[in-house]
């Protein structure tokens, strides 16, 4: 854990808004290579059955194996990422997930939801025991459709909502309400919950918003059923045995697209608004 960040204002800002970030983490030319990775991988999982997500009109999930992305080392020990998943996740914390959400030109708004339904609450209160990292592959604009997030919503109550994560229409006021759109730049990196309330926007430009996602829980949480990185021996021994014990992973013989497994049924459905 690196001292230069401030641990009470991490832990203020994920248990308070639910997400924080960190601008010109990266330089930008780190960012463009990264970006030209995801263009490929778009485009060849695009031309493969079951390789990309359909998460709602024009927008597309792929997820990836980590060795098939320039920089995924140098992200996930960026000294700022590792503060923040310790502060949080504890020192055991685990990377489980890398992949990318592309809303194409012509994207639509998202219905409101979190990533997953909650879990019941600890008994001295609630723990947040995963987190989501997001770097915008782009300079975003407003036109892009950007994600918007609904602050301090994490502790929601959604009991008997749709899959516990798609609030009903009535309560959508109380989000539109509290509704800050981002506008993240490259080099930028966010860390959030995935159990705030969110949602992406309606892509108005001609230009693709690609960004890369990063999935970490604490070690206790881990389940391979959920999610688990695949890497090829090779590769683990090309890593830092600092990034090596941060990894949930499987091994794999071979590299290539990924067969997607993680339907957002709700996010398919035609009522957007």
């Amino acid at each position: 854990m690196s001292d230069q960040y401030d641990v009470a204002a991490i832990m203020g800002g994920l248990y308070g808004d639910g997400i924080i970030g960190l601008n010109r983490a990266f330089p930008v030319p780190f960012v463009d290579e990264l970006r030209a990775d995801v263009d490929m991988l778009f485009a060849e999982a695009l031309a493969t059955r079951g390789a990309a997500m359909p998460r709602g009109p024009q927008r597309y999930y792929v997820e990836v194996q980590p060795e098939r992305l320039r920089g995924f080392g140098e992200i996930v020990s960026h000294p700022w990422v590792t503060t923040v998943c310790e502060a949080v996740l504890g020192a055991r914390y685990q990377f489980v997930e890398v992949g990318f959400d592309v809303p194409l030109p012509g994207a639509a708004d998202q219905p409101w939801h979190r990533d997953f339904a909650a879990p019941p609450a600890e008994p001295l209160g609630f723990r947040l025991s995963s987190l989501v990292l997001n770097m915008t592959l782009v300079d975003t604009r407003s036109e892009h459709g950007p994600f918007e997030i609904a602050p301090g919503t994490q502790f929601d109550d959604l009991a008997g909502s749709k899959a516990g994560m798609f609030p009903p229409r009535d309560l959508w006021p109380r989000y539109v309400e509290r509704a800050v759109p981002k506008l993240p730049q490259r080099g930028d990196i966010s860390a959030r919950t995935g159990l705030t309330i969110h949602r992406g926007t309606a892509n108005r430009s001609p230009e693709p918003r690609p960004v890369l996602i990063i999935g970490v829980v604490a070690d206790d949480v881990t389940d391979a059923e959920a999610h688990q990185l695949q890497v090829t021996s090779a590769y683990l021994e090309r890593l830092p045995a600092a990034v090596r014990e941060h990894l949930f992973y499987r091994l794999t013989g071979t590299v290539g697209p990924l067969q997607q497994r993680h339907m957002i049924e709700g996010l398919l459905d035609a009522a957007y608004g």
